[in-house]
């Protein structure tokens, strides 16, 4: 098993998790802040004690954190729906999805855990699927799912669906990009339903939202960090499908793809694939073939990053006007800002948290870091 990155939080109670989750949901605060509160305060209870103090800090003022009564008012919701609250140091919260960067802390879970604890594969494809892409999807899912695994995928149209369906009896798990009691797409009322009672659906979204173009990429890094492996069936050049494949070899998950005629656009983001090093895949025995032999590498070592002698930083403000200055529309990953500031980490993550709390940066899935316009 490999350690979780995250730091360990005392054994959760009923309290404890509406603390999280009103920490969670208070505004501004996405997966790296509430750690990084936890982190820096030592308890969700003293982060979410520090919030206002440390949002005034930051320049946002008669900043409140997320209301006890908003909370349990998703609670009320959660309970409507046979919905679990899983937190990051729950027993049935799967091990691989704790090791990406910017896993979420809390999700909603309707239906069989026990599901989280097998080895699982993502499938994923265009919503516009073709006759043959549904068909090739329907193939892979009942033939990984005869194997031994659980078929993950998101629940949209198309490959989606498809994937679902076939791997249904043998319990297949659902990330919905809103909440985990919102049925979309409508045509998928009734596979909700039967996920919910054979398989299990999972979101880190409260209860009751909608899904909005900006949750998919958040929900696709879920669907990969979940899985050993992604298999992307039908793919546009520029797609959420491609998006997940891209995030799933920057969480080092092995990336696998249908091939496609190339007069085909739906099969466009698959070519690319299989141009850069995916694994091609014909059947459900090519995902096996590339599978059996993949051994879960040892963490390495973290290597200290060589840096000049810290330049003097007199305060706070200072400081973010540096960070500022380095960031612009285009995400960076945080190690490489560190880098270019020749700054001690310790005194880089607390501006962060400040500059993330008042909106001037945005913390991308994958933990990257750009200016907000």
């Amino acid at each position: 098993m490999i350690p979780s990155t995250h730091p360990p939080l005392p054994p959760t109670t009923e309290d404890d998790l509406i603390t999280r989750l009103r920490l969670l949901r208070s505004r501004r605060v996405g997966p790296a802040t509430y750690r990084r509160l936890i982190q820096e305060h030592g308890t969700p209870t003293a982060a979410l004690a520090a919030l206002p103090e440390v949002a005034r800090a930051a320049g946002v003022k008669d900043y409140q954190p997320c209301s006890l009564e908003h909370v349990t008012d998703e609670i009320a919701r959660a309970k409507r729906a046979g919905a679990t609250l899983l937190s990051d140091d729950h027993p049935d919260y799967p091990n691989d999805l704790g090791q990406i960067e910017d896993a979420p802390p809390l999700m909603w879970a309707v239906g069989n855990r026990a599901l989280l604890h097998a080895p699982m594969i993502a499938l994923v494809g265009a919503r516009n699927a073709s006759s043959l892409g549904t068909r090739m999807a329907k193939a892979l899912a009942s033939g990984l799912a005869d194997a031994g695994y659980i078929v993950v995928s998101g629940l949209a149209r198309g490959v989606d669906t498809a994937a679902h369906i076939a791997s249904l009896e043998h319990g297949t798990i659902a990330v919905q990009a809103g909440g985990v009691d919102v049925v979309y797409p409508a045509e998928n009322t009734k596979l909700t339903h039967d996920i919910g009672r054979k398989g299990l659906r999972l979101s880190e979204m409260p209860m009751g939202m909608s899904p909005q173009a900006r949750h998919f990429p958040a929900r696709n890094r879920i669907i990969s960090g979940l899985a050993r492996a992604v298999v992307v069936v039908e793919a546009a050049a520029k797609s959420g499908s491609l998006i997940t494949a891209r995030g799933a070899l920057d969480q080092a998950r092995e990336v696998l793809a249908v091939p496609g005629h190339p007069f085909d656009a739906r099969a466009a983001g698959c070519n690319m694939l299989l141009r850069d090093g995916a694994t091609l895949v014909r059947s459900a025995d090519d995902v096996l073939d590339a599978l059996s032999p993949l051994v879960k590498p040892a963490p390495q070592a973290e290597l200290p990053l060589q840096r000049q002698p810290s330049k003097p930083l007199r305060d706070a403000v200072a400081l973010h006007g540096e960070i500022l200055s380095r960031l612009g529309p285009t995400p960076i990953a945080e190690d490489q800002l560190i880098r270019d500031l020749a700054a001690p980490s310790g005194e880089i993550a607390p501006a962060l948290t400040d500059l993330e709390l008042s909106g001037k940066i945005t913390r991308s899935p994958g933990g990257l870091l750009a200016l907000v316009h």
